[in-house]
Formats: structure tokens, C-alpha cells, sequence
């Protein structure tokens, strides 16, 4: 077994807990994508990879065989659920996610969220403004629909003789009802818009202001309770924490509380990836002291070795800001994140570059997908592969490029 301390040794056996982004989706959706992906991966890179059915009790996951640079290794990954949370979010009514609209662009405008977000990337604040101003569009569109019927119908009832009420009240319930319509076409293909699913996304992360809901916090415990279960486990080398986009603030709490609470002092090797981030859209709320400090917590602890992989060419993520950093919260003796970039523009050939620059929501899960010119980042070598997270990146340097400067208004933090 890999104890910490203890001299580098191969993996044999793993244990994944994957933390997805806010996503409403089943998650045999990201089973079918290792699969795809990894199957894609192996053959670029010259690997076998096998999928088969989960071997563990929990939650929805499956099983890797695989064999890379000679080495035979079996990993368990498992997706930490919280796809129910995410669809009773977005449950809100067209008015009501106009609402949401106005009362969340109001949170981060007001406290200066917003103006200290821009100091970091563009890519992100461009994606938390595009609801606004695909919904607002929408709105307009029909508003104008809405007049338009109207005043059809009264220059059709001015020609028939009619005038007064008559004329106009029912021209406006016509026009307001086409309006309505117009709205609902545009929300029932919100996946081709993605404003609603966005707005919904935003507006669950600012009602709280930050904090975290009781709905959320006992899921997290329920995480926490998995994870520690799986770290009692001396037949395992690695137990490995993936938190994508919004799962990894969610991680960073959970694991937080775990090393709190008490590792045991024999145990498997604690990891812990953060891919496409997005923790400054939280950590730089008024009331996400809770976070911070579990930030500020996180990245002095050697019982784990935490690594953070962005891209610039993700436009949906934070890229290459130290997430402790720019929250304001690091202290003397911060250790994590290591923080480096997957170079898109570097790892993916330049046709299939092109292929995706602009699919942005499509990059934001290209973390998890195969890389036709691979670099140093592999998502499936780290999953399934013979090396933990520590050997494989303990000599890595982090990206000269990063933000690693207090950026955050916002600095209290929650008592430890």
C-alpha cells in the first residue's frame, strides 16, 4: 500500500470519485464518454483500456482494466450524484427564471462580484453575461411578436368597423399570447441556446450568496462518508477525488471535512484533480466564508496531493488562476494546488482545433476526452493508470502564466 511518506510505488488498485459540474444529466452520460474517449485515447497513445460493470456497493460507476507502460491496473470509478439537486433548481417557471435574472446579475453587480471576476478571465464572465443577454433577446423578440399581432389585429378590426374595446383589448391578448408562445419555443429548445440552463446555473450558485444550502451540505456529507469508507480500504494504493467545473468547490469542501475529521494513519494515497474550475463564481461571494476557509484549509495539507488543470482555451472555466490565491485566502505555508494548463491549442491538432473552438461548452469537457497530440495531462492515465497523482506530477512545475494574486473583495472566512 502507498502510504504517505512512504517511497513511490506502482498502483494496482484505485478508487475514483468523480464530483460532476451543475448537470441534470443521468450519470451513465459520463460513463458512455470514458468510454468513448478512453477507447479513443488508447489507441492515440499506444494503451489498453477495458470497461466492464462496477465491482463496488455505491453509487452509479463502472470498472477500467487497464495496461499502460507494462503495467496492469484496476480502477473502480464512481460518480457522486447530485443530478437531482441540479433538476429541482431548474424547475422555475419563464417568469420566475426572468427573476432569477434579475435578482443574481443584481448579486454580483452589487456586492462587486462581478467587476472583481473581470480582473481574472474574460472567457467566464462572457459565459455568466450570455444568459442575460440571450434571455433579454428573447424578450424583446417577443415583445415585439406581441405588438406586432396586435396592431394586425387592430388595423384588421379598424377595417371591419370596429373600434374602442372592441379593437384593441382582444388584439392584445392575442398578441401577448403569441408573445408567451414564443417564450416557450425558446425554452423547450434551450439546448441548443443553453440561456435557461445557464441562468439556472448562476442564479443556484448566487441565492445563497455563497454559502452552501442544507440540501447541498448533506449531500456533501454523504460524499464524505463514501470517500472515507473507500480510504479503509487496504487493498487500494489510490483513492482519487475528481472534481469537474462546479464539483470542484464541492470537493475542496468535502475533502476539507474529511482531513478534519481524521485520516487513518494507514491508508491508501489521497488525490485530489480539479478540471475546468470555476471557484471564484463562489469563493468571491459575501457569504462564502465556508468555502474559503476550507480553501485556505486545503492548501496547507500534506495528507493529499491536489492538482488543478485549467486551459485558456476553455472559455468556460477560470483558467490557470490559483483558486486559493485569487479568493484571497492563501497563507504562509500553502502547498496546493500545483496549477497548469492541459494547452488545448498545444495538445489537440490544429484540425481539430478548429473543429471545437468554438463549441465552448463542448471544451469545457474536453478535460475528460481524448487529446490527439496528448501532453503531460491524460485524464485516463491518471484514472486508470499506474502512477498516483503525486508521483505522476511531483516533479511538475506549475504554469508561469498562472494568477496567483488576491483578487477577491471578499476575504472572511468561516471559524476553523
Amino acid at each position: 500500500m502507498a502510504h504517505i511518506g512512504s517511497n513511490p510505488q506502482q498502483v494496482r488498485k484505485r478508487r475514483v470519485f468523480y464530483i460532476p459540474g451543475y448537470d441534470p444529466i443521468h450519470p451513465r452520460r459520463y460513463r458512455e464518454l470514458y468510454r468513448k474517449e478512453g477507447a479513443a485515447q488508447a489507441q492515440i497513445s499506444g494503451y489498453s483500456l477495458t470497461l466492464s460493470p462496477k465491482r463496488t456497493k455505491g453509487p452509479y460507476g463502472w470498472h477500467v482494466e487497464a495496461e499502460m507502460d507494462g503495467q496492469r491496473t484496476g480502477a473502480d470509478i464512481e460518480v457522486l450524484v447530485w443530478s437531482d439537486i441540479v433538476r429541482g433548481s431548474m424547475e422555475a417557471t419563464i417568469p420566475g427564471t426572468y427573476w432569477q435574472l434579475l435578482s443574481t446579475a443584481w448579486i454580483y453587480i452589487s456586492t462587486g462580484a462581478l467587476r472583481r471576476l473581470m480582473r481574472l478571465r474574460k472567457g467566464p464572465v462572457i459565459a455568466a453575461l450570455y444568459p442575460v443577454g440571450m434571455l433579454l433577446l428573447q424578450a424583446l423578440l417577443a415583445l415585439l411578436l406581441a405588438l406586432g399581432v396586435a396592431h394586425a389585429y387592430g388595423l384588421a378590426a379598424g377595417a371591419v368597423g370596429m373600434n374602442g374595446t372592441f379593437a384593441w383589448l382582444p388584439g392584445w391578448a392575442l398578441g401577448l399570447g403569441a408573445g408567451y408562445a414564443l417564450l416557450s419555443w425558446f425554452r423547450k429548445r434551450d439546448g441548443k441556446f443553453f440561456a435557461y440552463y445557464l441562468m439556472h446555473d448562476y442564479a443556484h450558485t448566487a441565492a445563497t450568496r455563497g454559502a452552501i444550502a442544507p440540501e447541498m451540505e448533506a449531500r456533501m456529507g454523504q460524499f464524505r462518508a463514501l470517500i472515507a469508507e473507500a480510504l479503509q480500504d487496504e487493498g487500494l494504493e489510490e483513492v482519487l477525488i475528481v472534481g469537474h467545473s462546479s464539483g470542484a468547490h464541492l470537493g475542496v469542501s468535502v475533502l476539507a471535512d474529511l482531513i478534519r475529521e481524521g485520516l487513518p494513519p494507514e491508508r491508501p494515497a489521497l488525490g485530489f484533480l480539479t478540471l475546468g474550475q470555476v471557484v471564484p463564481m463562489v469563493s468571491f461571494l459575501p457569504r462564502a466564508r465556508r468555502l474559503r476557509a476550507d480553501l485556505k484549509y486545503l492548501c496547507q495539507r500534506k495528507e493529499l496531493a491536489w492538482v488543478d488543470v485549467t486551459a485558456p482555451g476553455d472559455g468556460c472555466a477560470f483558467a490557470l488562476c490559483d483558486p486559493v490565491a485569487v479568493s484571497g485566502v492563501a497563507p504562509d505555508g500553502k502547498r496546493w494546488p500545483l496549477v497548469f494548463s492541459a494547452a488545448f491549442t498545444q495538445t489537440l491538432s490544429p484540425e481539430r482545433w478548429k473543429q471545437l473552438r468554438w463549441r465552448f461548452f463542448r471544451l469545457h469537457f474536453q478535460y475528460l476526452c481524448a487529446f490527439d497530440q496528448p501532453g503531460d495531462y491524460d485524464y485516463f492515465r491518471i484514472t486508470a493508470g499506474p502512477l498516483t497523482l503525486a508521483d505522476r506530477y511531483g516533479n511538475r512545475k506549475p504554469s508561469r502564466s498562472r494568477i496567483d494574486f488576491p483578487v477577491s473583495k471578499f476575504t472572511s472566512v468561516a471559524a476553523e
